[in-house]
This record gives C-alpha cells, sequence and structure tokens, in this order.
C-alpha cells in the first residue's frame, strides 16, 4: 500500500452516484493525495467539499488522467466506452459503474462479499465492473447459501426506486406528487413512458425480442458471471416504483440440498455486508426507507417455499445508490490497494 495515498480521479462526479463516491471516500477514510473531479463541460467550475479542501470540476478529457492510480467512472455507458480505455491506458485503474463492460470475458465483475479474488483479472484491461445495483444486492445475500449448499435456480422480482434513473427521475416523482396532490390537470413525464407517481411499472431499460427487459437480462448474466456458475437457472422481473432510494426485491431460490429457515438466519447473521431483520412477531423486516442511508444490505421475511423440496423465499432491501453503487466501486479500491497496488 502506498504510504502517500493515491491520485483518485471521480467521472460524472455531479451525478448522484458521483456525490456518493466521494462522500464514500471520506467516510472510509480511502487514502486519497489528490482527488479529481470530472463531468461534462456543462458543469465545469462547480466545487465540492473533500476532507475540509474544496475540489473544482474539470471537464472530462482523454489527458485527464495522466498521473492517475484510480478512477472511478459513473457517467454512463457511452461515456465509459469513450474514456475508460484511455484512462486505463494512462496507468490508472478504472472501477466502472455502467453497464459498458460488465460481460466482456476479460474485465472482472467484482462484488468484494461474493467474488473478491475475480479483481486480479483487472491486469489485462485495467478495468474493473461494478455490477447492477440490483444484482449486487441479490448477490450478497444468496452468497452464504450458494456456498453452504449450492442453488439451482433463482427467481427475482424487483421493487426499484427512480434515483436508478438519476436525478431527473427523483425530481420527476416529486413534481408528480405534488401535482397530484394539488389537483393539477397535468402531471410532468418525461423521464418514464408513464406516470410514476402512485404506480408500478413493469419496464426497466429498453424491452428485448425476448420479451425481458435489458434491466432483467442484466440480472440473469451478472449473476452467473458473479458466481462463476453457468448452470444457475435464473430469471427476473424488473419493476419501478414510487420509492426514492432502496431497491427491494423478492428471492425466491431453489437449492441444491436442503436448508431449513433456521440455518439461513444463521448465514445471515455470520455473512458479510448483510443485516438480518426478521422478526415477524415485532413487524420487523426489511424496508425501503430503512434501506436507505446504510451500506448493509438488509434480509429478511426468510421462509420455506413449500411448494418444491428445496426453496427458501427472501426479501432484499439495500441502497441502490450506496451499496448498489458508490460502496460497491469503492470496497473495490480498497481491496485493489491493499492485495494489488
Amino acid at each position: 500500500m502506498n504510504e502517500a495515498g493515491y491520485s483518485v480521479a471521480v467521472v460524472g462526479a455531479t451525478g448522484a452516484v458521483g456525490n456518493e463516491m466521494i462522500a464514500t471516500l471520506e467516510a472510509r477514510d480511502f487514502p486519497v493525495s489528490e482527488l479529481k473531479l470530472l463531468a461534462s463541460v456543462n458543469s465545469v467550475g462547480k466545487t465540492y467539499e473533500f476532507k475540509g479542501t474544496e475540489y473544482i470540476v474539470e471537464e472530462l478529457t482523454e489527458d485527464s488522467f495522466v498521473g492517475v492510480d484510480i478512477a472511478l467512472f459513473s457517467a454512463g455507458g457511452s461515456i465509459s466506452e469513450a474514456f475508460a480505455p484511455a484512462a486505463a491506458a494512462s496507468g490508472a485503474v478504472v472501477i466502472d459503474n455502467t453497464n459498458a463492460f460488465r460481460m466482456d470475458a476479460d474485465v472482472p465483475l467484482v462484488v468484494p462479499e461474493v467474488n473478491p479474488g475475480a479483481i486480479a483479472e483487472y491486469k489485462t484491461r485495467g478495468i474493473i465492473a461494478n455490477p447492477n445495483c440490483s444484482t449486487i444486492q441479490m448477490v450478497v445475500a444468496l452468497k452464504p447459501i450458494y456456498d453452504a449448499v449450492g442453488i439451482r435456480r433463482i427467481v427475482v422480482s424487483t421493487y426499484q426506486a427512480v434515483s436508478g434513473s438519476g436525478k431527473k427521475a427523483i425530481d420527476e416523482l416529486e413534481k408528480q406528487v405534488y401535482a397530484l396532490f394539488n389537483q393539477e390537470s397535468e402531471l410532468p413525464i418525461n423521464v418514464y413512458p408513464h406516470q410514476i407517481a402512485f404506480n408500478c411499472l413493469p419496464h426497466i431499460d429498453v424491452f428485448l425480442e425476448n420479451g425481458y427487459s435489458k434491466e432483467e437480462m442484466k440480472m440473469v448474466r451478472e449473476t452467473k458471471k458473479i458466481f462463476a456458475d453457468d448452470s444457475i437457472g435464473v430469471t427476473a422481473t424488473a419493476v419501478r416504483v414510487p420509492v426514492f432510494f432502496s431497491h427491494s426485491e423478492s428471492i425466491n431460490v431453489e437449492t441444491d440440498e436442503k436448508i431449513s429457515v433456521e440455518e439461513v438466519r444463521e448465514l445471515m447473521e455470520r455473512a458479510p455486508g448483510v443485516e438480518l431483520v426478521d422478526d415477524l412477531e415485532q413487524n420487523r423486516y426489511p424496508l425501503a426507507i430503512d434501506g436507505a442511508g446504510q451500506d448493509a444490505t438488509l434480509v429478511g421475511r426468510i421462509r420455506e417455499d413449500e411448494s418444491i423440496a428445496n426453496g427458501i423465499n427472501l426479501w432484499v432491501v439495500a441502497d441502490n445508490i450506496r451499496k448498489g453503487a458508490a460502496l460497491n466501486a469503492v470496497q473495490i479500491a480498497e481491496l485493489l490497494i491493499r492485495e494489488y497496488l
């Protein structure tokens, strides 16, 4: 580990995830010797405070990464495709939060609690991919079960917060709620194809030829890659709900071997990154409002699926901006400097 610290660049610094990356670096006392905040020309000149010092946002260019050790990207897939290779060519290790490189065979897709050893594969391209937010919280919860008894099939339905679509979606939900309560005749509908306030949209990202959305297929493919197990059957339904922060997931798992509810609870109590919230007598189970602002992945409503021989149901909640994006990226960076730089 470099005693002097590391030069870190945050690409997309002015976005919701970029802001959270800056805050997470500070909260976890990441050893930053120099911080570069990069964004489009429209954001140049904005300032952000980090450890008591104000930093000015600079324009992102191919020359922005000279002397940078670690580059955290969260500015959209097209930006990553254009600039991440340049960052890697400059000697930076890129940790990318977009879908640009996740399924590339020579780019590791990493969740530190699940497959930390995969980070070693970064040397081929100089890029490490952050999985989709909904995939991250699911595999964090399922890793202990997978290790204990194996997993044959996963059926997941997600209930995803609007913050997954960025600040414009947060603003749109707020404006729609305000308009409805004030009985206004027209609602602002720009981010989603339909009203999101007081509604649920089974539509996240574009629809593909097989009838699934791109978001749903991300969960299918990424889960197999992270577990390095193509034999797992995965099917997903992704739904956008009128919640600002934290994704919730109903997960049904068919295991290779029988496992009891009590055994699953014990696994969750010991699992890294997991907080067990499962006391039905006290009406305690994971809630989106409790997950917001938290690092942990909350797991509860654990029960046997009585329709199959080896089945378990779980309800899983995590803050999609924190563990689903910024925190996971910074955790990767922490492992990177501890083991490889």
